[in-house]
């Protein structure tokens, strides 16, 4: 968790904070160190960006979570778009 917060920049307070807010949840170590993902830890740069600039944790792990959704969607919808677009393979002309 150390080497994490030091990563972002951050403390260890903050790491467990968006945790618990359940922003992420990091996979335990055999040890039982938090082991973090490349993801999680973008994640918690954008918590950390929004609390650094005056957001509450919990709003900023909300808003963090709400973009992650709508750029899954939009992702999603690109797909069906070019889905739509292809020529439907198996169909006779």
């Amino acid at each position: 968790m150390g080497r994490a917060a030091d990563m972002l920049g951050t403390t260890p307070g903050f790491l467990r904070a968006i945790g618990e807010a359940r922003l992420i949840t990091p996979l335990r170590s055999e040890g039982g160190r938090r082991r973090y993902s490349r993801y999680q830890l973008r994640i918690a740069a954008r918590a950390r960006e929004l609390v650094d600039h005056g957001t509450p944790v919990e709003a900023a792990c909300r808003i963090v979570i709400l973009e992650d959704q709508l750029e899954e969607a939009r992702r999603i919808n690109a797909e069906h778009h070019r889905a739509a677009r292809e020529p439907h393979a198996g169909k006779a002309a």
